[in-house]
């Protein structure tokens, strides 16, 4: 399933109202699943962030400090 709610924007300073806009969002984009498929869509989501996570961490320690 696809989220077709757009995602929501998030002001600079992260208010109470950007928290409503994304636990909105969020169930907007679960309406309709079953149990299995939030756990599935969680996992999934999971997964992608620690590959970016990871990804940051490679990128981070394959970078050699400049001489000055």
């Amino acid at each position: 399933m696809t989220n077709s709610t757009p995602k929501p924007d998030i002001s600079p300073n992260f208010t109470i109202d950007d928290i409503h806009k994304i636990r909105e969002w969020h169930y907007e984009s679960r309406k309709g699943m079953t149990r299995q498929e939030v756990i599935d869509h969680i996992n999934r989501r999971g997964d992608e962030f620690e590959a970016l996570i990871e990804a940051a961490r490679r990128a981070r320690h394959d970078v050699t400090p400049v001489a000055m």
